[in-house]
Order: C-alpha cells, then sequence, then structure tokens
C-alpha cells in the first residue's frame, strides 16, 4: 500500500511538469536543455540567496516579532526575479517560449531539490500521511506561480507596456515576491 501512495504522490507531483512540457509546444522546439540551464540558475540564485542571508541577516531570538527583519529577507526573493530575468534575456525567441523556458526550468529544479527526498523518504513510510499530498498539491501551485512571474517579469521588461498598466504588473511583482511574508 506504501508504494501506491508513492506513486500517487510522485504522479501527483511530476507528472503535471512533464505534461506542460509536452502540451505546450516546448518539446517542439527541443527547450530540454535550456529548462536545464534555467535550473542550473536557478540553484545558483539560491546558493547566494542563502550566502547573502546567513552574512547580513542573523536569526532573531527575541520574544517579539521583528517585522522590519522578516520584510527584509523576504526581499531577498527579489533575486528570483532577476534570475527569471537572467534566463529569459539569455534565450532568443518569441515572448511565450521565453516565459516557459523560464518558468518550467526553475519551478522544476525547485520541485527537485525541495520535494524529491521528502517524497522518497516519506511517502513510502509505514502509514498514510496527507501532508504528502498536500506537499505534491503545492508542487503545483508552484508552476503556476513561477509561470505567472516569469509572465511579469516579461512583461515589464517590454517597452510596449502600456503606462497604465505598469502599476498593475508592477503590483503583482510585489506580492508574489512578498507572498511567504503577506501570509505569515
Amino acid at each position: 500500500m506504501t508504494l501506491f501512495h508513492f506513486g500517487n504522490c510522485f504522479a501527483l507531483a511530476y507528472f503535471p511538469y512533464f505534461i506542460t512540457y509536452k502540451c505546450s509546444g516546448l518539446s517542439e522546439y527541443n527547450a530540454f536543455w535550456k529548462c536545464v540551464q534555467a535550473g542550473v540558475t536557478y540553484l545558483f540564485v539560491q546558493l547566494c540567496k542563502m550566502l547573502f542571508l546567513a552574512t547580513f541577516f542573523p536569526t532573531w531570538e527575541g520574544g517579539i516579532y521583528d517585522f522590519i527583519g522578516e520584510f527584509m529577507k523576504a526581499s531577498v526573493d527579489v533575486a528570483d526575479l532577476i534570475g527569471l530575468n537572467l534566463v529569459m534575456s539569455r534565450n532568443a525567441g518569441k515572448g511565450e517560449y521565453k516565459i516557459m523556458v523560464a518558468a518550467l526550468g526553475w519551478a522544476t529544479a525547485e520541485l527537485i531539490m525541495s520535494r524529491c527526498i521528502p517524497l522518497w523518504v516519506g511517502a513510502r513510510g509505514i502509514e498514510f500521511d496527507w501532508k504528502y499530498i498536500q506537499m505534491s498539491i503545492d508542487s503545483n501551485i508552484s508552476l503556476v506561480h513561477y509561470i505567472v512571474a516569469s509572465a511579469q517579469v516579461w512583461m515589464i521588461t517590454r517597452y510596449d507596456l502600456y503606462h497604465t498598466f505598469r502599476p498593475a504588473v508592477l503590483l503583482l511583482m510585489f506580492l508574489s515576491v512578498y507572498k511567504a511574508f503577506v501570509m505569515e
């Protein structure tokens, strides 16, 4: 039974990424290695974020919530948008191609690095637990989040974006960067 639970969690987490790759037309462009490059860029950006957080933001030991400190820690997630912009600027082609390559590579690297081992170790356990189903569904939400964030980065770099739309796109980018802070 535990193997079936692991298989269900694995399919729920990983198959939407495969279906997105096949059905979005990226497989027709042979974009696999571009997605791998986006994943490597994700790893580099995460390493830089960890080094920056460990260097400049000490852990808070007090009992009172440090609003400014937590806001500054959440501000480090702007590096994700910079990394997505870097990935999209290095790919030639249509905007849809750039968005999907950056988002799919970024989200897949995040899925492998943060959910692969917990699913492998936990979902094969003795008893059924809903947290692994929830983790698998969260990976799908993460895929949609990175597609939207890539589209926002692509839109804000466009020169033909109407000036009336620019504040709305910036507000959505602000919310995507600070979503964890706002939810907390």
